[in-house]
């Protein structure tokens, strides 16, 4: 039983900075994947940022020099540096985990809206 809780979110304008944090409560076991995703309205799901197994990252390309992933493993907790916004970062942001070994389970976080205007 994991639960993800996203914070952070906002409205900014744009060129400004946010930081989305994800505290993961429960018991996590071995994480293979965490990051998050975004959806705006009626566009799919997306990748933004995540941590692999390995710990390495991946970033989507549209985010990439402007959103920094990063994690605090003695906190549970994930966060999403975005700077230097566009509109068309605005999404739900959701924090995302993978855990587990041999079978996987995936959790989702109720997401935290970020919008991007002037």
């Amino acid at each position: 039983q994991v639960q993800l809780l996203e914070s952070g979110g906002g409205l900014v304008q744009p060129g400004g900075s946010l930081r989305l944090s994800c505290a993961a409560s429960g018991s996590i076991s071995s994480v293979n994947a965490m990051g998050w995703y975004r959806q705006a309205p009626g566009k799919q799901r997306e990748l933004v940022a995540v941590f692999t197994s390995d710990d390495s990252t991946n970033y989507a390309d549209s985010v990439k020099g402007r959103f920094t992933i990063s994690r605090d493993n003695t906190k549970n907790t994930v966060y999403l540096q975005m700077n230097s916004l566009k509109p068309e970062d605005t999404a739900v942001y959701y924090c995302n985990v993978r855990f587990g070994v041999g079978i996987i389970f995936e959790s989702w976080g109720q997401g935290t809206q970020v919008t991007v205007s002037s």
